[in-house]
């Protein structure tokens, strides 16, 4: 691996998220100008606009070869699990994350139930087109149905939104053009972003001798994340916990339902699921996915424990990732610790909070 592979990877990283700034500041902006509410902006064209890298890399990585597919499922994988770990941990340490929007209590359930699909059509081995299919009609569905659940919210929320994303007026004519140019812009930056990191990813993989997969699901994972880091953190620090929380859960069913979705149905041979990922990092997808429905329910509030709890989680499994990786001595003792304590006590400290909270609301509607 020479200097050069560094160079155009950290280039390719740069130039992913730049490419994703501007495509979703073009189309948030034309869509706001066609008198699409705001709100609507912010759960779609934002949240989807962020996974941009993530769709750029992963079909980018699907169309590069066989090795090139186990980078495609790990940056969807792995960037499903740091954004609920990892972002929504960041987003609770900065400020207790109030979940008020109905549509949270929607689509968390709705990001579990594509997770275990996800993990169903996997277990064949391979993603094939027409799971793909069955994937993007999901999506498509999904939109229709956060358009219409959007007229539903509350004058705050809409306030919020409001706020960030813009008033909703008709633009002249010249800002229509502006908007375009930065949507074609942007996605010529995410091609080309997506071309270096890929390959650059790649080569890492097989100078360093770990494989594709774990790859993708950190550093490629992690830095096609950043758009969604930078918004919810931006958010969070704003007070817009409703955007924070939102964008996490809308980026990760865009990731499964259209990411995938569309990268099974352009590579040749569907995307190939390798048994380290069927048997461990899709699980623990779904897993994350419903460690949010406890916390969710208690009293609708993340709170800084919670996130940190996120955290500790995320660095725990990074680092199984790199010991499995390099096949450490510590594994056995990590893997123990971690199966046969920390995760049931987590678990059932969970249990334990949903069960309060559930009992409350009960008394509260007895009342």
């Amino acid at each position: 691996m020479d200097a050069m592979t560094i160079v155009l990877f950290i280039a390719g990283l740069v130039i992913l998220i730049v490419g994703a700034e501007v495509l979703v500041r073009g189309a948030s902006r034309a869509a706001l100008a066609l008198g699409i509410s705001p709100l609507v902006v912010g759960l779609t064209v934002v949240a989807f606009g962020t996974s941009t890298p993530e769709l750029a890399v992963s079909v980018q990585s699907a169309l590069s070869g066989p090795g090139g597919a186990d980078v495609a499922l790990g940056n969807v994988v792995g960037s499903n699990i740091a954004n609920v770990l990892l972002i929504l941990g960041i987003s609770a340490v900065i400020t207790p994350l109030v979940v008020q929007q109905q549509l949270i209590r929607l689509d968390v359930p709705l990001m579990i139930g594509v997770s275990l699909l996800t993990w169903l059509m996997a277990l064949d081995g391979q993603i094939n087109r027409i799971d793909g299919v069955i994937l993007f009609a999901g999506i498509v569905a999904y939109t229709i149905f956060a358009v219409r659940q959007s007229r539903k919210e509350s004058a705050e929320i809409q306030d919020e939104y409001a706020t960030e994303f813009g008033d909703g007026k008709r633009r002249s004519t010249g800002e229509w053009l502006k908007n375009l140019a930065l949507m074609i812009g942007g996605l010529a930056l995410l091609v080309l972003g997506a071309r270096w990191l890929v390959d650059g990813a790649i080569t890492f993989a097989r100078s360093f001798g770990v494989s594709e997969l774990v790859i993708g699901l950190t550093i490629v994972a992690v830095g096609t994340s950043l758009p969604e880091i930078a918004t919810s953190i931006i958010a969070a620090l704003r007070g817009e916990r409703d955007i924070a929380v939102g964008n996490v859960v809308g980026s990760n069913i865009f990731n499964l339902l259209a990411v995938l979705g569309i990268t099974s149905m352009v590579a040749p041979a569907g995307v190939n699921v390798a048994p380290a990922a069927l048997n461990f990092d899709i699980p623990v997808m779904i897993a994350v996915a419903v460690a949010c429905l406890p916390i969710f329910f208690t009293g609708r509030l993340i709170a800084r424990w919670e996130g940190w709890l996120f955290l500790g989680y995320y660095v725990a499994y990074t680092l199984y990732l790199v010991l499995a990786a390099v096949q450490h001595d510590a594994l056995p003792a990590f893997s123990n610790t971690m199966s046969l304590f920390v995760v049931p006590l987590t678990a059932l400290t969970l249990v334990f909070l949903a069960w309060r909270a559930f009992q409350a609301d009960r008394g509260a509607a007895a009342a």
